[in-house]
């Protein structure tokens, strides 16, 4: 896990020509895209179309993410921060436990921009596969060069979940993607690009990558 530090980013949505600033708490995320190894070790399933045991995990729903994040705070011993209504079908963040969760789309933002303001964090080709390089495949975890905060794979190679909802009046559940996938042109491949996919859908180039919160010591 990479520590990321606090600081503000300006989000932007396209189609409703509206931007807005948050406010990104210090947090940590995992310096590349779960790879289908770790996911078969954590869940006991290999759901990806591609095979490659250092390649990302795809054909992965949000839920799916959610449900590995909480399989991996059991396994460390960490408070899981999701808690599941199955009747409702919902899903609700506990802020305050220290487990694996999403990141927002506001700390992914800030996370792959690490202290840049261009659209990327270096020449596309140098820190990303896209469609005009990646021979229309997806490719291991952490070929291209990171960005300056030592996260790889932000731009490209597979999209990220992220917890928030897209547009809520407009496309209801739909959740954001972010950062681009292997069968992407270049203009996706931006740490503004927002996108949106249901939670249950399951698609060959979109991946996550887990975050954690900066939790107080209560201890003290």
């Amino acid at each position: 896990m990479v520590a990321v530090p606090g600081g503000r980013v300006t989000l932007s949505d396209r189609r409703t020509q509206r931007s807005w600033q948050v406010e990104v708490a210090p947090f940590l995320l995992s310096a590349g895209p779960v790879t289908q190894a770790r996911y078969a070790q954590v869940t006991g399933e290999r759901p990806s179309t591609a095979r490659g045991d250092g390649l990302p995990v795809e054909g992965v729903s949000w839920w799916d993410a959610l449900r590995f994040c909480n399989a991996l705070s059991r396994q460390e011993g960490l408070t899981p921060a999701y808690a599941f209504d199955a009747g409702a079908g919902t899903a609700s963040w506990d802020a305050r436990a220290d487990g694996y969760r999403l990141p927002t789309e506001a700390e992914w933002e800030h996370a792959c921009r690490a202290g840049s303001t261009g659209p990327r964090y270096g020449p596309l080709d140098d820190v990303a596969w896209h469609r005009g390089n990646s021979g229309e495949r997806v490719h291991p975890v952490g070929g291209r060069r990171p960005n300056a905060w030592g996260l790889y794979d932000m731009l490209g190679n597979v999209w990220d979940w992220c917890w928030d909802v897209y547009d809520a009046e407009v496309y209801g559940s739909y959740r954001v993607l972010r950062g681009g996938g292997w069968a992407d042109e270049h203009w996706s491949c931006r740490a503004s690009v927002r996108r949106r996919s249901h939670p249950t859908y399951r698609i060959d180039d979109v991946g996550f990558r887990p975050a954690r919160s900066v939790v107080p010591d209560r201890a003290g």
